[in-house]
C-alpha cells in the first residue's frame, strides 16, 4: 500500500448528492408497492446501502448476501461463488440488489440469476459505480451512481486488501512516482 497514493475521483459531496437522487428515483418507482427488499452485496456495498436506505421514502427491509469473485489480492477470477446467503424468503417480493461496483458484470449477472430462481415479483439492480471498459457480461443496471475509468478504487465501502473502505469519497489508487 505504501507504493500507492490516492487521487479523489468522486467527492463526498457528489456521492451524497447522487445517492439522494437515486433514492428519490427508487422511491418514485416503488411508491405503489407494499415493501422493497434491498439486498446489499457484502462487504463493499454496506456504506452505500446504509446511506441509500436512509434516504428512501418507501417501506423497505434490508437483507445481505456475500459472494466472491476475487482470488488472492486483486485478481478477478472467472467464477463467482456464494459465500453467505440471505435469511429471508423473497418469493413474491420486489427485490433491489445493491452493489458497490460493477466491472466485468459477472457478479451482478450471477446474483440476478440466483435471486430470480426464488420467484420474486421482480429483481432490479442498483450500483454505485460501474467500469464500462471492463464489461464482459452484460448485466443490466436499473440504477447507477457513476461511471468510472478502469482504475482500482477505494473508499465509500470499496477496498484494497480490506483497507480504505471508510474513506468518505472514492479515490483511485495511483502508483507513486
Amino acid at each position: 500500500m505504501e507504493d500507492y497514493e490516492l487521487e479523489i475521483l468522486i467527492s463526498e459531496a457528489d456521492i451524497e448528492r447522487r445517492v439522494g437522487e437515486l433514492a428519490q428515483q427508487i422511491s418514485r418507482d416503488y411508491a405503489d408497492e407494499d415493501e422493497l427488499v434491498l439486498v446489499g452485496v457484502l462487504k463493499g456495498a454496506f456504506v452505500f446501502l446504509a446511506d441509500l436506505s436512509r434516504k428512501l421514502s418507501i417501506p423497505r427491509v434490508i437483507e445481505f448476501i456475500a459472494v466472491s469473485s476475487y482470488e488472492e489480492g486483486s485478481t478477478a477470477s472467472n467464477s463467482v461463488r456464494l459465500v453467505m446467503d440471505m435469511r429471508e424468503n423473497i418469493e413474491g417480493k420486489q427485490v433491489l440488489i445493491v452493489e458497490d461496483i460493477v466491472d466485468t458484470g459477472r457478479t451482478l449477472h450471477f446474483l440476478v440469476e440466483l435471486l430470480s430462481t426464488r420467484n420474486p415479483k421482480s429483481v432490479k439492480t442498483c450500483a454505485l459505480v460501474r467500469k464500462p471498459d471492463r464489461t464482459e457480461i452484460d448485466a443490466t443496471l436499473d440504477y447507477l451512481g457513476f461511471e468510472i475509468p478502469d482504475v482500482w478504487v477505494v473508499g465509500y465501502g470499496l477496498d484494497y486488501d480490506e483497507q480504505n473502505r471508510t474513506l468518505p469519497h472514492i479515490a483511485a489508487m495511483k502508483p507513486k512516482g
